[in-house]
């Protein structure tokens, strides 16, 4: 028996891995596989930070941690164990495309199932493949959580901080690596063939900004998180073991894709401008809006092969699939391997049993991590085999122990240690076999501590190769005279000294280079503000002439203009009218120049009021204006204090004292008096929702945001709370535009004298409970009806006794007076 399937579908950034681990965490025990060593090691990581060492495994080619008690099991997916577990996931699911690893993808996308969910993330692209293939799922599509910008063709020279340079061989690699040591002091490296080890330490080094720049291979396109803010395309074309070939699209994506991080916008681009290594227009133009051509077909292999001999092993693997989407896959290595010893007289001898054909066929399985191609690595297999087929049936101690110590030592460049690392893979993979060696754990330890090893060389002969970090000559030679320094700006914003970047010029703000020493920054900064204020009174012309698209409200109610703060918001005499004061950068210009730029800023402030908040700023007129009734503006002035929102029985008094005329004022602001609550529909919408949680955010702390587009929540849920919008009844939160236009249908019904039925496909459709809807029609004073119609009647509505306290005291400008009429 298995659980429910589900398909979680979209680019990268969007939390999909995020999403099943938490699932996964939620359940008894778990499986994940995912395509890279490195992605295993890291979603185990955190796993075992949430779940202690005691009950996580990890469970790869060349590398096993199971604990005795293990329930999750983080996996590469050709390791991913065939045990029951409550959740399975696959990750990276589109892999099934792949020429070279795709049958293992599609072989667990169609057989690993969890006792209670199953997980299946992948791109967009796979949508059809699930729907022919998996019927029985549910697919969720995810949006990116930050916008993927096309940013042009950049020189490595120009390319800004945060930025992965991504190339496609080892040779490419390390010459862009050895470019930037060059212009920019370094870059950090990583690439597929790395221990995790190694590439943890290259990217601390890049986290924690000992260098600007990574250089990488496409390992970084599966899901491997690092704080980029650019990938720039050393090239567009690779070696994908058969032939030279342009990326597809989505390949370029994926890559891409590692740009930006949760809600941080990121930019990608080349670093030619044409020919070959260029983007294409429509390629682009598919990058951005996430749009690719969907996979029509999957790589498949028999996933149950036939044991009972050599010759049934070979036709079960070489079995094609039954016409449709699945399509057989091309010669994998292993299979390659099989063939060449199924020649061999002595391998058809010792495979004379089912039990000696599944050893064969698992010694084939053995990867080539060395990258030796199929005649060496047939040999290396042959000999292996030989050892697992005769005598005790396990490799000799002497041989094993004379290979691993030939690797264990880290003289030698880059390139030779990571050749050692490659092969010390191999027989980590030999000792992690529970029946290869005669004790499989002693040998397993010891290749862990050999590649460790390996790994803090590589890690030290990387640093040491592409990592400058002496202090650059231009501040040695730079001298006493700052003011005679030539200072000129890139489009980058960096400031350079005859070429040698010293800083950078974010919006109106100087930031001394931060690999200059202490002592040379003040020095710096002097040359720096002495030629920079020509710019800046530059930058200060154009922010008065900025068109109001270029201007931003942040979720920090900062007011950022091309993408840097240059003003704050502060809580003022209400909510509709906050105060606006320009960032402390600003200082910089002379008293003319910032008051121009505070009279621009506040008429955009204004402006984007009226356009997102008219009710709010209609509102704080009414409450303003004397010629209106006391009760008319205490229930404007409470009205916006509550951000446009607020329940009907906190205003029951002073909505009581209306007369038409003031009710008829409030309905042209934009107020609806419902039946439950006072609100602005147009509140609703996510543009201005934004706007209200910023301005509220100024007064106090405000309710978590809601989902966008949602209509109704789960109670306890983010946004579930009349504040965010939503009415909590019974187990749910309803959007209080959909409970008003319910009440007034309920309404519109008694008018008739006759029973309310409610709306069944709009109940449905909204996605309301029973529960939901009984509580609803109790609140707005209807009981069922008697007989054979189900219906509901007017009973009428008990007025209430007091409102209830909220849940902080009032803050609207006529709370005194609403305290008055109440106990006048």
């Amino acid at each position: 028996m298995t659980g429910a399937v589900t398909a979680v579908l979209g680019p990268t950034n969007t939390g999909k891995t995020h999403l099943a681990v938490e699932r996964m965490c939620g359940h008894s025990s778990g499986i994940m596989g995912f395509p890279l060593r490195l992605l295993a090691r890291e979603v185990y990581d955190r796993v075992v930070r949430i779940k202690g060492p005691d009950q996580v495994a990890l469970v790869t080619g060349e590398e096993k941690i199971v604990p005795p008690n293990a329930r999750w099991f983080l996996c590469t997916a050709e390791s991913m164990p065939e045990h029951d577990a409550a959740f399975v996931a696959l990750d990276e699911a589109q892999l099934g495309s792949d020429p070279e690893r795709g049958h293992v993808f599609t072989d667990r996308l169609l057989r690993r199932r969890g006792r209670e969910e199953t997980m299946i993330l992948g791109s967009e692209t796979l949508r059809p493949m699930i729907r022919a293939l998996v019927p029985e799922a549910e697919i969720i599509g995810r949006p990116r959580f930050s916008k993927l910008t096309y940013a042009g063709a950049k020189k490595i020279s120009r390319l800004p901080k945060r930025s992965a340079i991504v190339a496609f061989s080892a040779e490419e690699v390390y010459a862009v690596a050895e470019m930037l040591r060059r212009l920019r002091g370094g870059a950090a490296v990583v690439m597929g063939a790395l221990s995790p080890r190694t590439r943890n330490a290259q990217v601390a080094m890049f986290q924690a900004g000992e260098v600007d720049y990574l250089v990488a291979t496409d390992a970084i396109g599966m899901g491997l998180n690092m704080d980029v803010a650019h990938v720039a395309f050393a090239g567009l074309n690779k070696f994908d073991g058969r032939r030279q070939r342009r990326l597809t699209v989505a390949e370029m994506a994926q890559i891409a894709g590692r740009a930006g991080r949760h809600q941080r916008d990121g930019t990608f681009g080349a670093i030619s401008e044409d020919g070959p290594g260029a983007f294409l227009p429509e390629e682009v133009l598919s990058i951005e809006e996430h749009r690719f051509r969907p996979i029509e077909h999957l790589y498949w292999r028999n996933g149950e092969p036939d044991f009972g001999s050599i010759d049934a092993l070979v036709a079960s693997l070489e079995r094609r699939p039954e016409p449709g989407v699945l399509i057989a896959a091309p010669q994998a290595t292993d299979l390659a391997v099989l063939k060449r010893l199924a020649d061999e007289p002595w391998v058809r001898d010792r495979t004379r049993s089912p039990a000696m054909v599944k050893r064969l066929w698992a010694a084939c399985g053995l990867p080539d991590f060395r990258k030796l191609g199929l005649d060496p690595h047939a040999r290396f297999v042959s000999r292996l085999f030989g050892y697992l087929s005769e005598g005790r049936m396990v490799a000799p101690h002497q041989w094993f122990a004379d290979e691993i110590a030939r690797l264990d030592t880290i003289a030698g460049d880059v390139e030779t240690i990571a050749g050692r690392i490659a092969a010390i893979r191999t027989y980590a993979y030999i000792a992690h076999r529970p029946d290869w060696l005669a004790e499989p754990q002693v040998w397993a330890e010891r290749t862990r501590s050999i590649e460790e090893r390996l790994s803090d060389g590589l890690h030290a002969s990387l640093t040491q190769r592409f990592v400058d970090k002496r202090t650059t000559a231009l501040i040695r030679q730079i001298g006493a005279d700052a003011g005679a320094l030539p200072v000129t700006i890139g489009p980058e914003g960096e400031v350079l000294v005859e070429d040698h970047a010293i800083g950078r010029l974010d919006g109106f703000r100087f930031t001394v280079d931060p690999s200059a020493r202490a002592g040379d920054r003040r020095l710096l900064l002097a040359a720096a503000e002495k030629r920079l204020t020509g710019e800046r009174g530059r930058r200060a012309e154009a922010l008065v002439a900025a068109a109001d698209g270029e201007l931003t409200l942040t979720e920090e109610a900062t007011i950022a203009w091309r993408g840097h703060a240059v003003a704050r918001l502060s809580a003022g005499a209400s909510v509709a009218r906050p105060q606006l004061k320009l960032d402390r950068d600003l200082d910089c210009l002379d008293k003319a120049q910032r008051e121009a730029v505070q009279a621009r800023l506040q008429r955009w402030l204004e402006a984007m009021l009226a356009r997102q908040l008219p009710a709010l700023v209609a509102l704080a007129g009414i409450a303003r204006d004397p010629a209106a009734t006391p009760a008319l503006r205490v229930v404007a002035g409470e009205l916006e204090a509550a951000g446009g929102l607020a329940p009907r029985v906190l205003l029951h008094e002073p909505l009581t004292a209306l007369d038409g005329e003031a009710r008829k004022r409030l309905r042209k602001a934009g107020v609806t008096i419902g039946a439950l609550d006072l609100f602005d529909p147009r509140l609703l919408k996510p543009a201005a929702a934004r706007w209200r949680r910023a301005l509220l955010a100024l007064r106090g702390p405000v309710p978590p945001v809601a989902r966008e587009g949602a209509t109704v929540l789960a109670r306890g849920t983010p946004g579930a709370v009349l504040g965010s919008g939503f009415r909590p009844l019974a187990g749910q939160a309803v959007r209080v535009d959909l409970v008003e236009r319910i009440a007034r249908a309920a309404h519109d019904a008694r008018e008739g004298r006759a029973p309310f039925v409610p709306d069944t496909a709009l109940a449905t459709s909204i996605g309301l409970e029973p529960a939901t809807l009984d509580r609803l029609m109790a609140e707005l004073g209807f009981r069922p009806t008697r007989g054979e119609t189900p219906g509901w009647e007017w009973r009428g509505r008990r007025a209430p006794r007091r409102a209830p306290a909220p849940a902080a005291p009032p803050t609207g400008a006529f709370a005194a007076l609403a305290g008055l009429m109440r106990h006048g």
